[in-house]
């Protein structure tokens, strides 16, 4: 007989059990990344986040596990739904509290459900949406948001959209593809000759500004170039936004002592001083970029902080694909290719359902042509 527990923290489930459910991979769904955004008062508390994790369980055993929160804002997601609230506000009605599948603060995607084993994940998906879904109506909720799957959970709640009344958005980011290159010269040789001596112009002016750019990995990674990093994302973030990050400095305190080996840093420095600096998550397959501050402005200095940089990583260390986050169109020019993602949406109030599904079919039309403008916009050699 099937049980269903809600976890009002991560906490509350042995991090070996929830990492064997999601094969203990991708680094965002780890135990550890969810323990640290809790644990660090990043998440939960009065953040607008409030952990209810699902786990599905057959007798004694966990076959199943989700994670979820109740949301009552929009901020840190990356799929951009403040015009919904703002039409559910035009017709008196709530937008928030809601239900969201995601990783906080993370555009990437990944396995958003983990599975004990391979076979009947159908059924169990289609038990995790009934459930997500009764839950949102019981307490009076608009609805249920999964952001970013990956391609096997993308098409097993395609399978089942139409009878469950799911939605599917799409949008486009940019990420890099490892054509097994030997180095980055092999690679910039794949691109047009303009854009070529593009690319070699802005590393040489790195260097001439006298910066130096190091990368460090696990224990090689000290504690001075980690507060190095955070003093630069934190300056970066109060610049933009106002504030220091939704990110605290024991967040990645955590993240350092619970992750270091899926862990690599890049420190710019100058005069011996860490100027910039830029932190990277990588698994068996991909890199990701995540977190990037400065406490100087150097030209052409975030290009390669967080990009050429990892571009040569990827290509020391064999991995596939570079995921640097989202939006960003000059990553074009710098060989990041047009991919799609998706993310899925049910709305407990069946008129809004309705209008939602109208204007994500006009929504996905205008995306799918973005995505192939886009990819003209590439600085590959048209027989390369």
């Amino acid at each position: 007989m099937r049980k269903l527990r809600y976890l009002e923290s991560i906490g509350d489930i042995a991090a070996g059990h929830w990492n064997g459910l999601f094969g203990g991979g991708n680094p965002f769904v780890r135990h550890e990344f969810l323990d640290a955004l809790e644990s660090s008062g990043s998440v939960g508390g009065a953040t607008g986040w409030q952990p209810q994790h699902l786990v599905l369980e057959e007798g004694n055993e966990q076959v199943a596990a989700m994670p979820l929160y109740l949301k009552t804002h929009s901020y840190g997601e990356f799929v951009f739904d403040w015009g919904w609230a703002e039409a559910y506000a035009r017709h008196g009605l709530e937008y928030y509290p809601k239900l969201l599948t995601a990783v906080p603060f993370t555009p990437s995607a990944g396995p958003r459900i983990g599975f004990a084993a391979e076979q009947g994940r159908r059924k169990l998906v289609e038990s995790i949406v009934a459930v997500v879904q009764e839950l949102a109506r019981e307490h009076e909720l608009s609805g249920w948001h999964l952001l970013f799957p990956d391609h096997s959970l993308q098409s097993e709640l395609g399978a089942i959209a139409a009878e469950s009344g799911l939605l599917q958005r799409s949008d486009v980011q940019f990420h890099w593809h490892n054509r097994a290159y030997a180095s980055f010269d092999e690679f910039l040789a794949t691109f047009r000759s303009s854009r070529r001596k593009t690319l070699k112009r802005e590393r040489r002016l790195v260097a001439e500004q006298g910066v130096v750019l190091e990368r460090s990995t696990g224990s090689s990674i000290t504690d001075e170039e980690w507060h190095g990093f955070y003093k630069c994302y934190r300056s970066t973030y109060q610049k933009r936004s106002g504030h220091g990050g939704y990110l605290t400095r024991d967040f990645f305190r955590r993240l350092l002592e619970s992750m270091r080996d899926s862990l690599l840093l890049v420190v710019a420095r100058r005069g011996g001083d860490i100027v910039a600096s830029s932190l990277f998550l990588f698994d068996e397959q991909t890199l990701y970029g995540r977190y990037w501050g400065a406490l100087e402005d150097v030209h052409c200095l975030h290009f390669e902080a967080c990009f050429y940089q990892g571009i040569e990583f990827c290509i020391e260390r064999g991995l596939a694909r570079f995921d640097p986050g989202t939006q960003g169109e000059h990553k074009l020019m710098r060989g990041f290719e047009p991919v799609t993602t998706t993310s899925w949406h049910w709305l407990a109030d069946e008129r809004f359902r309705n209008a939602l599904q109208a204007y994500l079919a006009r929504e996905g039309s205008g995306t799918e042509a973005y995505r192939d403008l886009a990819a003209e916009f590439l600085p590959y050699r048209r027989d390369g």
